[in-house]
């Protein structure tokens, strides 16, 4: 065995040290393809155009509003659903469980979602996907801290994250070629996903894992808290974390708008599309490369830090030159900072995790560092776009904010 942690008198926690198979990476790829393919498609297109057509006069405000919400309610739930994964002992197994509840939850408030008629009952039905989401997350990312050696790592992250570009591209070209109603389209986005789940669910074994610290609420609510000084290299990660995927969020939450009011082209959806696709072939590039060297090289934090840096550079571009061309130019570099950040990113952060026991817990918190951000971001640019100097200001935000990232990830001392 590689290394192993005693963490009580009952039991061990043995760190993996075996390869994870061809098969096992390929239905965990798929997996996420339909995981991302609901969450993302819906935040880029879907519920952008549904509040379009229920409220245009206030569609920014209620898109900030929804978002920063589902943000708020991340906020609770990704920590509390590790919590519970961990403690989690049934005969299903506990990854596999939450994994399997998670993205059943999030069909069915897709399709909830499709049914809406105002903007209230939009929000309200998309939180149900968001708990889903969070449940799913629980099983999924701890699935990598339980069962990949750390040499596959960078190279499985980019198995997570490479899925979310094409998942987005081919909702997006079939939305966009195809004349659906709401309720047909977020129907079809809950069968995908049940569909892409379905392999790795019914495959996936948990490790042997009996005992466990008790459920209570207490201790869920004491767990949720990491001391930042007994753990800073866990703290320095999160921060960083949060400000990366803060101004990516501020560079993309608001593109189909940005081309509508800002830059005027003829057909905002069709270039949103040619945008996306731009975005997400620089990442998925990007997110397999970059996690398979950062493997090869045994460095993290150089990777990490110059994708923030691209990211930046990218913010700086469409705030200054806010023409179509350029913002193709952005595109491709937020694409493929974001590819390199979050492919090596999450194999940097299971290094400093601070205890085997809590595993999905930790990563829940660290998680909040992706997704919470990525909510509040429309909330906080709908601000910025309406009182603060509109989508200059908003992309010299992605700079500063990610270019922040960028300094802090050297803070992390344990990670090369």
């Amino acid at each position: 065995m590689d290394a192993s942690e005693t963490l009580s008198a009952e039991y061990v926690i043995v760190e993996p040290t075996e390869p994870v198979s061809r098969g096992w990476t390929s239905r965990f790829t798929l997996v996420w393809f339909g995981f991302w393919m609901a969450q993302l498609l819906p935040i880029q297109l879907l519920l952008p155009t549904t509040l379009d057509r229920l409220d245009p006069v206030h569609k920014v405000t209620d898109f900030g509003v929804l978002n920063g919400v589902s943000a708020l309610v991340a906020l609770i739930t990704l920590p509390v659903c590790g919590a519970l994964c961990d403690r989690t002992r049934t005969r299903f197994g506990r990854r596999r469980l939450w994994t399997a509840g998670g993205l059943a939850l999030s069909a069915s408030g897709l399709a909830v979602t499709g049914l809406q008629t105002t903007p209230t009952g939009v929000c309200l039905a998309w939180l149900l996907v968001v708990v889903g989401v969070s449940a799913a997350t629980a099983g999924l990312t701890a699935a990598v801290a339980d069962q990949v050696p750390d040499r596959q790592r960078g190279m499985i992250s980019g198995a997570i994250y490479a899925p979310q570009a094409l998942g987005v591209v081919v909702g997006v070209a079939v939305v966009s070629a195809v004349t659906l109603s709401d309720p047909v389209v977020y129907a079809l986005l809950a069968v995908v996903v049940l569909v892409c789940s379905i392999p790795f669910v019914l495959r996936y074994r948990d490790n042997a894992f009996t005992h466990g610290p008790p459920v209570t609420l207490r201790s869920i609510l004491a767990g949720i808290w990491i001391s930042p000084r007994a753990n800073p290299d866990f703290a320095w990660a999160l921060a960083s974390r949060i400000l990366v995927n803060l101004g990516n969020g501020f560079g993309t939450c608001y593109l189909l708008y940005f081309l509508t009011d800002e830059v005027k082209v003829a057909d905002p959806d069709r270039d949103l599309l040619i945008l996306t696709v731009i975005y997400l072939v620089g990442m998925v590039v990007t997110t397999i490369c970059g996690g398979w060297l950062s493997d090869r090289l045994a460095r993290r934090r150089i990777f990490v830090a110059a994708a923030s840096v691209f990211q930046a550079v990218s913010g700086i571009l469409l705030a200054f030159f806010p023409t179509f061309g350029m913002a193709m130019v952005g595109a491709a570099l937020l694409g493929a900072g974001y590819g390199v950040y979050m492919s090596v990113d999450q194999a940097l952060v299971t290094h400093v995790l601070p205890d085997a026991r809590s595993r999905a817990k930790d990563l829940g918190i660290m998680n909040v560092g992706s997704v919470v951000p990525q909510g509040l971001a429309p909330l906080l640019a709908s601000v910025v776009i309406t009182s603060l100097g509109g989508y200059q200001t908003l992309f010299l935000a992605t700079a500063v904010t990610t270019g922040l990232g960028a300094v802090l990830i050297y803070r992390v001392r344990s990670v090369r």
